[in-house]
């Protein structure tokens, strides 16, 4: 039985070499490959693609799993051994119904769309992405198609990326938040123009300020990387190999809170145990989870009136000539601000829920519905005003402004406002468990905080499904209440200041 797990752990390693060899290939080609590889790259990451789906849908790997029946029955659920057999059993059976060519065609095209997105987004121009977007879409549906609904059909979608939640859970949620986030908005919302926060706040020194709060979080040279790119976002080759990206304009500081939101992913990547390194449990059990983390440091922590008591100086001494005068109170309405704005990655708290809510509801019309790709900016706009009461004056600040669809990744939104959600439920935990954490905050200690999370979240990577591992963190399901609690104490407060 020995022999039999140890080499069904072998096989599923040759496939998450595979996978954080195209992870790798992503990471250069949105950082430092030159514009005319992308051809080329897409045909790299394809033939890894078409590799790595062979071996993990081998029928070897199918026979193993059902000798090791036994030994994942007699193990307590929680160990490894059992985690592993279970979780690679999960993800045979669902890898088995996709055919390898469709698997590496889905990886071919997403690289291609997104270097056209690139550029459609850059001239806001989106009739130059429509046919990448319908070719998409086509692939999606033929994904879909070779699983037996039983349901909703975006459940397949959406199963991707938070195994295990259906659509109507979501639906659910979302629900509650429309009741809530409109009102909300309309109280706390303001025009109020912060001069102080228009800059000049040069790159360098806005670098510099984002290092020195990542490093106080965990952040070492030695595991971890910072880089520039268009659209940031977190990658990691291992527990101790941490990439970490990021984008900069002199007008404005979202490269901090850009900073703190992926150096929560990467704290969860790098909290991962070592035993799981190299295996399918090696990273975060799901994208809500992940993104409860990301929420959590970037806004729960990062947006805190003690986190900015200690922050306060040294952004000053960052930037001297705009801060100088601006007192931590000031600082801190300034970057809690709730606006209706056209980005989803710049919005506020509460107006954020509203940017997913219309992304999910359209992505399931353009799959499943009569919405054709070459009425999506109409509709985008139209629900834009419906939600925001704004209107969209380009493109580029509407439907084009994500990625995500031009790398076939329908299914995804939802999972930001959940792992909003979700940050705010372990929150309340961390409360419990750490009663001194504002004045460790105000001290810039982050040790505490960091260590509880990796205990109970980080460690498990995917030992657990998303259910199971929110069940033991927080003691129950996804639940909205707290999060519009956190909302309203926190905007309720912004308003009477």
């Amino acid at each position: 039985m020995e022999a039999a797990y140890q080499e069904l752990r072998r096989r599923l390693g040759v496939v998450t070499d595979l996978n954080t060899a195209a992870e790798l290939l992503f990471w250069d080609q949105t950082v430092m490959m030159p514009p005319t590889g992308a051809r080329v790259r897409a045909g790299q990451l394809e033939t890894i693609q078409r590799l790595a789906h062979e071996h993990a849908v081998d029928d070897e790997v199918g026979r193993l799993l059902e000798q090791l029946r036994p030994l994942e029955e007699s193990l307590p659920y929680d160990s490894d051994e059992a985690s592993l057999i279970r979780v690679a059993r999960h993800d045979w059976e669902k890898a088995r119904r996709v055919p390898p060519e469709l698997a590496a065609e889905i990886t071919r095209v997403a690289s291609e769309a997104m270097e056209a997105w690139v550029q459609a987004r850059a001239a806001s121009d989106f009739e130059s992405f429509r046919p990448w977007l319908e070719r998409t879409l086509e692939l999606k549906r033929r994904y879909v198609h070779c699983f037996e609904a039983d349901g909703d059909p975006y459940d397949l979608l959406l199963d991707d990326y938070e195994p295990g939640m259906r659509t109507e859970e979501v639906r659910a949620v979302f629900d509650r938040l429309r009741e809530v986030l409109p009102g909300l908005i309309d109280a706390a919302a303001s025009d109020e123009q912060d001069a102080f926060l228009s800059g000049p706040f040069p790159e360098d020194a806005q670098l510099g300020l984002s290092l020195e709060l990542l490093r106080a979080w965990g952040f070492t040279e030695d595991s971890w990387r910072l880089d520039r790119t268009i659209h940031p976002f977190c990658s990691s080759s291992g527990s101790h190999d941490i990439r970490l990206t990021t984008r900069y304009a002199e007008d404005d500081l979202t490269s901090l809170f850009t900073a703190m939101h992926e150096m929560g992913h990467g704290l969860y990547e790098h909290g991962v145990a070592d035993s799981l390194e190299g295996t399918p449990l090696g990273t975060g059990c799901s994208s809500a989870l992940h993104e409860s983390q990301s929420r959590l440091w970037e806004n729960v922590v990062g947006r805190s009136l003690p986190f900015w008591r200690w922050f306060h100086p040294r952004a000053q001494a960052a930037f001297p000539d705009v801060l100088g005068d601006v007192d931590v109170e000031q600082l801190h309405r300034a970057v809690n601000r709730v606006r209706r704005s056209f980005i989803r990655v710049d919005a506020d708290e509460a107006t954020y829920g509203l940017h997913i809510i219309l992304r999910f509801e359209l992505e399931q019309e353009l799959l499943f519905g009569d919405l054709a790709v070459a009425d999506l900016p109409e509709a985008w706009n139209a629900r834009f005003r419906e939600f925001m009461g704004v209107d969209v004056p380009e493109d580029r600040l509407g439907v084009l402004q994500d990625v995500h669809w031009s790398s076939g990744s329908f299914g995804y939104f939802p999972t930001y406002q959940l792992g909003n959600v979700v940050s705010v439920q372990i929150w309340e935990r961390v409360r419990e468990a750490l009663p001194g954490i504002d004045a460790q905050l105000e001290q810039g200690e982050f040790g505490p905080l960091a260590a509880w999370l990796e205990e109970h979240v980080y460690r498990h990577g995917r030992k657990f499904t998303p259910r199971e591992l929110l069940e033991r963190v927080v003691g129950g399901p996804i639940d909205p209440e707290p999060y519009i609690r956190y909302l309203e104490s926190k905007f309720g407060s912004a308003v009477a200041a």
